[in-house]
C-alpha cells in the first residue's frame, strides 16, 4: 500500500490560532468590551477580550438556546 503524505491535508486555508499564553511584554491590547489589558500583544488582529470577558461571553453563548 502506498503512503501519500497529502492524503490527510485539510482543504482550504487554515487561520493561525491566537498566541497561547501571555504576550512577551507591554504594550498589551485592550479588551473590546471593558478596555482592560488582555494577555495578547497590541499587534493582535481581531476583537481581543480579557479573560473575564472571554469567560462571560462563553457563558452567554452557551446559555442562549
Amino acid at each position: 500500500m502506498d503512503v501519500d503524505d497529502t492524503y490527510c491535508e485539510p482543504l482550504g486555508r487554515i487561520e493561525p490560532a491566537p498566541p497561547a499564553g501571555p504576550a512577551e511584554g507591554p504594550p498589551y491590547a485592550e479588551c473590546v468590551l471593558c478596555r482592560e489589558p488582555t494577555e495578547y500583544p497590541e499587534s493582535t488582529k481581531g476583537a481581543t477580550l480579557c479573560p473575564v470577558c472571554t469567560w462571560q461571553e462563553a457563558g452567554r453563548t452557551a446559555c442562549s438556546g
